[in-house]
C-alpha cells in the first residue's frame, strides 16, 4: 500500500525542465583542469584535449537530457545472475609456518620498521 502512496506522490511533481546549455572547455580550463588533476599535459596537447572533453561533457547533456522516470535502477543491462561457488576451505592453515620464516615475531603478529615519522 506504501508504494501505491509514493506513487501518487511521485505524479504530483512538477515536470522536469530540461535546460540545454553546451559547455565546452577552452585551452585555458583544460590548463588549470591538468593542473588541480596533477597530470603533465604539454600545451600542444591543450586543444585537443578541449575537444575531447568537451564531446565528453555534450554526450553527458545529452545523457541527463533523457526522461527516465518510471526506470527501474539496475546493475546491469541484462536479467542475469551471478553463478557463485560453494564457500569452501580451499587451503590449509600455514600461519604457524609463515611466522617461523619471518625476520620478527610478538605475539602472532609481523613486526616490520617504522616507515612514517
Amino acid at each position: 500500500m506504501q508504494q501505491a502512496s509514493q506513487l501518487c506522490y511521485l505524479s504530483r511533481l512538477p515536470e522536469p525542465t530540461i535546460e540545454f546549455s553546451t559547455m565546452s572547455l577552452d585551452t585555458e580550463s583544460v590548463r588549470k583542469i591538468a593542473h588541480l588533476a596533477r597530470l603533465g599535459v604539454e600545451d600542444s596537447e591543450n586543444e585537443l584535449y578541449a575537444r575531447n572533453l568537451s564531446d565528453i561533457l555534450s554526450f553527458v547533456e545529452q545523457l541527463n537530457a533523457v526522461d527516465t522516470r518510471g526506470v527501474d535502477p539496475m546493475a546491469h543491462p541484462l536479467d542475469a545472475s551471478q553463478r557463485l561457488r560453494a564457500d569452501e576451505v580451499s587451503e590449509t592453515d600455514r600461519h604457524q609456518q609463515f611466522q617461523r620464516i619471518a625476520p620478527k615475531v610478538e605475539a602472532g603478529l609481523y613486526l616490520v620498521p617504522k616507515v612514517i615519522e
